[in-house]
């Protein structure tokens, strides 16, 4: 029997990530949150967190940057590629290229910290609106290294063009695209809350929930 298919908002089948589904699922258990609890600290339905765990989705990576700053960790963490906290460098070869969702990304620091450095690709998906609007404790920076990127704060759009950088209070609704067919490259960092305080991830699939400007 093939998986029902995505909802408007969520991610297709796609590559599954084997050692993120059972992984999602035991970190969301270790928390002590009920699948209906954990759903909501992430704006996701229960429906396609299960799926997420079961490994029938394949989550983006908004989604992943959404779970792992809910569940206090890294992205490269749930994807299993733990650094040692001690070690301050990491080495070009050492920062593989990973996929979820379309989005290509390089870790550029250290797991155990209390911010994420990432090396991103966003792809282009011709002005399209499919990408999750994000609310969330904590902030964000990213600086355009390649292409022209799209960038929403709330009612107002921005376009970043190569050498232009952004730094925002990430309780700000916000959205990434890129706007350039080739896609756009970036250099991203934000925090990472390391209590229960939960960010939100507010998409199509849950805009039956919670409305923002």
């Amino acid at each position: 029997m093939s998986p029902p298919p995505a909802s408007p908002g969520e991610p297709g089948t796609g590559h599954v990530l084997p050692f993120v589904a059972p992984h999602l699922r035991e970190l969301r258990r270790r928390s002590g949150l009920t699948l209906e609890g954990a759903a909501a600290r992430v704006g996701l339905s229960p429906a396609h967190l299960s799926r997420l765990e079961t490994g029938q989705r394949t989550p983006s990576l908004p989604v992943l940057l959404s779970l792992a700053r809910a569940y206090g960790t890294t992205v490269s963490d749930l994807l299993g590629e733990v650094t040692p906290a001690s070690d301050p460098i990491v080495r070009a070869d050492r920062m593989a290229p990973q996929e979820a969702g379309g989005w290509t990304y390089w870790r550029a620091g250290g797991s155990g910290r209390a911010m994420q450095a990432l090396r991103l690709h966003v792809p282009y998906h011709g002005g399209g609106q499919e990408e999750l609007v994000r609310v969330h404790p904590g902030e964000e920076w990213l600086h355009v290294t390649h292409g022209r990127l799209r960038l929403v704060l709330g009612d107002a759009t921005h376009l970043l063009e190569v050498g232009d950088a952004a730094h925002f209070d990430s309780l700000t609704p916000h959205r990434i695209a890129a706007d350039s067919p080739g896609g756009a490259d970036l250099l991203f960092v934000h925090t990472l809350m390391q209590s229960g305080v939960a960010g939100l991830c507010l998409g199509e699939a849950a805009s039956d929930r919670r409305a923002l400007p």
